[in-house]
């Protein structure tokens, strides 16, 4: 792999904008909200709230699997499904943000899925 999943994507507009509410869209519908994000060139990320969609729990994304970010919706679109991020490993603020091991188990979970940045079918 060549491109980082800890960086947003070329092409990708979130500068310039604060994504603390905005929805976030997997490829198969809404997952929650971002609750927290960072746009560190290379570590960024979104904590996203799922609210009751999994029980409330918040998950953390790694910002190169943002696709795109539309600003007048204030949605952001990640190539993910929902089951994919469900089955995430479980993100807790406190002990995970800033983890590497947590990071790398994030990196293996979400690669292992498909390669980075194609889309699913």
């Amino acid at each position: 792999m060549t491109e980082n999943v800890w960086a947003y994507r070329a092409g990708v507009d979130y500068l310039a904008a604060d994504l603390t509410g905005y929805r976030v869209e997997a490829v198969d519908g809404g997952i929650g909200k971002v609750d927290k994000h960072s746009d560190e060139v290379t570590d960024a990320y979104l904590v996203v709230d799922t609210g009751v969609w999994i029980l409330g729990k918040e998950v953390l994304l790694p910002a190169g699997l943002v696709t795109r970010v539309d600003h007048a919706a204030e949605k952001v679109y990640v190539d993910r499904t929902k089951a994919e991020i469900k089955a995430a490993p479980e993100f807790h603020r406190e002990e995970h943000l800033g983890n590497d091991d947590h990071r790398e188990a994030l990196v293996t979970h979400y690669l292992s899925r498909m390669p980075f940045g194609v889309p699913p079918a």
